[in-house]
């Protein structure tokens, strides 16, 4: 099978990978089973099976579409600040933004996970619809977004640490795709199982997601029999005791 026709936005060297890896079957519908608090639970599991911290909290990751949860394998971007004056880079246009090679690699069902530039747009809203269109389930993007009006009409979700109208185009560049990437001091591989949702964003390793999904799954249902109990009168000392992990 031949290779994909590539933009050219960035040199075919620093494509560290041509796709991202895929999650093992039923893992991406297993988490999402969870429901619209799987990042509490995620959370829980990974501290229990002994794995270093991989949540990012909605208070530096904020979500653009209230509500909304996505799960899939990340797709990452590497972006750093351009050398040129960017009034200089505008009147020159020299754009180093490689986003769209991102979109171009997507494989439906990936997350967009870009390692960006603060105090200016990583990602825009034609980027947002491309994303859509290739398959993509939503972004994360340790950085600036614009044209949130956009995405949030083409239905896809971000979650950023800012807003920003200035453009990036003459501001920075992507130096690498699906290598690995730094968010909120989480080492975030591609092929990594990004959960997200109004809470927080988790990054589960990839070779521990069918581990983590296992543990979530006895925890979501021994969430709902306490859920029902409370409805049923159980006493407060009772929840309390179970909440915490504690014999009952």
């Amino acid at each position: 099978m031949s290779e994909k026709r590539l933009t050219g936005r960035i040199a075919r060297e620093n494509i560290k990978l041509m796709a991202a890896p895929r999650p093992p079957q039923g893992v991406i519908e297993g988490f999402l089973a969870l429901g619209t608090d799987a990042t509490g639970i995620v959370s829980d599991s990974m501290d229990e099976l002994g794995i270093p911290c991989g949540v990012v909290g909605a208070h530096i990751l904020r979500p653009t579409m209230q509500g909304s949860r996505i799960v899939g394998p990340a797709l990452t971007v590497r972006n750093v600040l351009q050398r040129i004056d960017p009034l200089e880079g505008a009147r020159q246009h020299v754009n180093r933004m490689a986003e769209f090679e991102a979109h171009n690699l997507a494989t439906p069902g990936d997350v967009l996970v870009i390692d960006g530039v603060s105090g200016m747009s990583n990602m825009g809203g034609i980027s947002a619809q491309t994303g859509k269109r290739q398959g993509e389930v939503g972004a994360i993007v340790f950085g600036g977004v614009r044209d949130v009006g956009h995405s949030r009409s083409v239905d896809y979700p971000i979650w950023s640490t800012e807003l920003s109208a200035v453009t990036g185009k003459w501001r920075l560049q992507t130096i690498e795709i699906n290598g690995p990437v730094q968010i909120g001091g989480v080492r975030v591989e591609a092929g990594d199982l990004v959960v997200a949702d109004d809470t927080s964003v988790c990054f589960i390793p990839r070779d521990r997601m069918t581990d983590v999904l296992a543990l979530a799954q006895q925890k979501a249902e021994a969430e709902d029999i306490r859920c029902k109990a409370i409805d049923d009168g159980i006493p407060v000392p009772d929840i309390s005791k179970a909440t915490y992990g504690e014999k009952t």
